[in-house]
């Protein structure tokens, strides 16, 4: 039986003797022998297209987990903790569904915030953020996963940015080629201007917003390629996905029927653009109106009326290629096509006019107007010019965050203008237009980072590309009588481009050695960027010691601390804006303004207080129902981000509502100024004085004298402050934060 089986499979020797069975110790050998003639690397060898296909998908899988571990510098130089001062609203809230239920969520009425009016969590918020990471969580758990919802708001930026980069990827397959691909998601990767909002622990809107953005564009831009109604439709989901995590779906709705109508005017209608824009713009309109907080501004703010204008530009074109189809008499065409074209834009003006006429069509709001016009927040609404993130961006800005990038984008439109197409049409303005916006507001860069990303992926994937071709060509030297009856002039052009070929060869192994040291340079600095510029949490200050060591200062975290153990549960708390977030989420108290900045009146009001007499706001406090007053001030360590620096705004601010607050009160020629020489409304307003109370009695630096104020390198002009209506409840450690408690009223017998 042993022999018919070794005949069978071929391994008896020629000659041998088959009659009777092989000896049991040939047989261990034998087996052995067939494994590894059946197992060898022979039969196992792949065809190009699958050598290709392992290559590309060991990159994206290498590419996936850097995106990850490279956000992961704070949770290895601090510890896991939530960021920034939204995200910790947005940390409550996720952990208030994932205790309550979403039903809860939807419909909870937080009485701790704006008190006393509170806020309705469910019609204010886009949810797509908390909801996102309660899935994650409850998921986790499902799989029997301990962790804590915490962890898993830390975790969830980082793992967008790794789902990124495969958007990425088949988005810059799309446009242009798969090298194009793996450059974009390398790049986007580790991307600055991405890092900067999807850190580890920066848990806001916008560390999904980028992945839903990116792949709304994919998706729609594969749409109109194919025409195919299940990429429109999902374009649609993922628009849908990208109205309930960010407000910028604005730039969507904007930038997607701009494309359109550029696609019409210059003669590349299609019916799959029709079937693309139409699927994408009627399901994508449905469902962002299923969120609460955007309700019916699809049809009826200024924001939204360009989509719609161009959504009923593309049934008249439709309707005229049809009656063109139809009519076969030209004249005819054009005479219907001067009065149909006529009607239909005095009938979109006439709708336009009556609409914002009688109000039902909403104004531009002026985040807006102040996209278009960087002066115009800073003259009408100095709330929106008060945030650092919201003022115009400096060139050191742009090479800090995309470094080479921002060499290599304009290369790359040069080749997109080279190989003119729908997809490339669709990546040029997405570039443009987004890098105008991020020129206007720092804070667009974020949306910015994706196009320059691909367009700059398309420069290094075409030249890389370009250069390794001409290095693959190989030397047609013509050989002596080889010609076989061909002219001399050819052999000698052949000679002369013999000739040449090597200089074009060692150019282009120079230019693919440049190209590695700058994309070396690049990888070097975004690396170093990561680490030591975006992976601080602003909550932990570090700084460097004498001696070169780091020094932490932990000061916020201990000011919330102790307002949670040491005040009454249902103690109120005034701040400046900036801080209502955290101390409402970790020092759990009610708070009387925080971050979301809808009520500008409220805010001026507590400016207003700030920036009167001790006396005068008392009344405002007492008006309020305030029991402590929370201040940031850095005169001590040197901390900038204080108060006293963004004092001017809360004067703006609430001499915007209440004229009795003017700039000038405060300014000596023009100049803000906190010491002996400042104006005297400025040394005795209530900032000053709970910044600066007891301050003149010490000395933060040797050689200087006590009350030197460290981060604004002058000695303060009031050192002798007296409160008379508060007293002095807590000072952290490094006098970073100070808590006042207001004093109840004297008793009137």
């Amino acid at each position: 039986m042993v022999g018919k089986l070794e005949s069978a499979n071929g391994t008896a020797k020629s000659g041998s003797n088959q009659s009777g069975p092989a000896p049991a110790s040939t047989f261990p050998l034998n087996l052995k022998s067939d494994l590894l003639n059946s197992f060898s690397f022979k039969n196992l060898k792949l065809k190009t297209k699958q050598q290709e296909l392992l290559i590309r998908v060991s990159i994206l899988c290498l590419v996936y987990v850097l995106a990850f571990i490279t956000r992961l510098f704070s949770v290895l130089r601090y510890e896991s903790m939530i960021h920034e001062f939204d995200p910790y609203f947005n940390y409550r809230t996720t952990l208030f569904l994932t205790q309550k239920g979403f039903y809860e969520f939807w419909n909870w009425f937080d009485s701790e915030s704006w008190y006393p009016l509170g806020r309705i969590i469910g019609g204010t918020l886009y949810p797509g953020l908390m909801v996102t990471a309660a899935i994650i969580y409850w998921a986790l758990r499902f799989l029997r996963f301990a962790v804590h919802i915490r962890e898993v708001c830390v975790l969830t930026a980082p793992f967008f940015a790794s789902n990124t980069t495969l958007v990425a990827y088949f988005f810059g397959k799309e446009i242009w080629d798969s090298g194009a691909g793996l450059v974009a998601a390398a790049l986007i990767a580790i991307c600055p201007g991405y890092i900067s909002r999807s850190v580890a622990g920066s848990y806001d809107n916008e560390g999904v917003a980028i992945f839903a953005l990116l792949l709304t564009f994919y998706l729609f831009v594969k749409a109109v390629n194919t025409g195919s109604l299940a990429w429109a439709l999902g374009s649609a989901f993922g628009y849908f996905y990208m109205v309930s995590a960010w407000g910028g779906y604005v730039f969507i709705i904007n930038l997607i029927p701009l494309y359109v109508l550029v696609l019409l005017i210059t003669g590349r209608y299609s019916m799959r653009l029709y079937v693309a824009y139409n699927c994408m713009y009627v399901v994508g309109m449905l469902l962002a109106m299923q969120i609460r907080f955007v309700g019916f501004q699809h049809v009826q703010s200024g924001e939204h009326m360009a989509a719609m204008g161009v959504f009923f530009l593309i049934q008249v074109v439709y309707f005229l290629d049809w009656v063109r189809y139809q009519l076969n008499d030209t004249k005819l065409f054009q005479a219907f096509l001067r009065i149909t074209v006529t009607c239909a834009v005095g009938a979109g003006a006439i709708a336009l006019g009556v609409g914002t006429a009688s109000g039902y069509i909403s104004p531009w709001t002026g985040r807006f107007y102040s996209l278009l016009d960087p002066t115009y927040a800073k003259d009408h609404i100095p709330i929106i010019a008060s945030v650092s993130e919201h003022q115009p961006t400096a060139w050191s800005s742009f090479m800090f965050d995309f470094h080479i990038l921002l060499f290599l984008f304009p290369a790359g439109l040069y080749f997109c203008f080279k190989r003119l197409s729908d997809a490339t049409i669709f990546i040029v303005m997405y570039g443009l237009t987004s890098m105008y916006f991020a020129g206007v507001m720092v804070r667009l860069i974020l949306v910015a980072t994706p196009a320059v990303c691909l367009i700059s992926a398309i420069a290094v994937s075409a030249t890389i590309k370009n250069l390794t071709q001409l290095l693959r060509a190989k030397n047609k030297v013509s050989q002596p009588g080889s010609s076989k009856g061909a002219g001399s002039s050819k052999g000698s052009s052949k000679v002369s481009i013999d000739q040449s070929q090597p200089f074009q060869r060692n150019g282009a192994i120079a230019l693919l050695l440049g190209a590695f040291y700058l994309l070396s340079k690049y990888a070097t600095h975004c690396t170093w960027v990561t680490s030591e510029a975006y992976s601080s949490p602003s909550i932990v200050l570090a700084a460097r010691g004498h001696h070169g060591n780091r020094v932490i200062f932990d000061d916020y975290r201990e000011a919330y601390y102790w307002l949670r153990q040491n005040t009454p549960p249902d103690a109120k708390v005034m701040s400046w804006w900036d801080y209502g977030y955290q101390i409402t989420a970790m020092g759990n108290r009610t708070v009387i303004v925080d971050n979301n900045t809808w009520n500008n009146t409220h805010i001026a009001t507590v400016g207003r207080a700030m920036s009167s007499y001790e006396h005068e706001a008392i009344d405002i406090m007492r008006s309020l129902d305030v029991d402590y007053v929370l201040v940031v001030f850095g005169g001590v360590t040197g901390y900038s981000s204080d108060d006293i620096n963004k004092f001017l705004w809360m004067v703006r601010i609430g001499g915007g509502v209440f004229p009795v607050i003017k700039e000038p009160d405060y300014l000596v020629n023009g100049e803000y100024r906190v010491d002996k020489g400042a104006a005297p409304k400025m040394l005795n307003c209530l900032m000053y004085k709970l910044c600066y109370y007891r301050f003149g009695e010490l000395t933060t630096e040797y050689g200087k004298p006590s009350g030197y104020d460290r981060a604004r390198g002058v000695e303060i002009g009031n050192k002798d402050i007296k409160l008379e209506y508060l007293e002095e409840a807590f000072t952290t450690s490094n006098w970073i934060v100070r808590i006042y408690k207001v004093k109840p009223p004297n008793n009137r017998w």
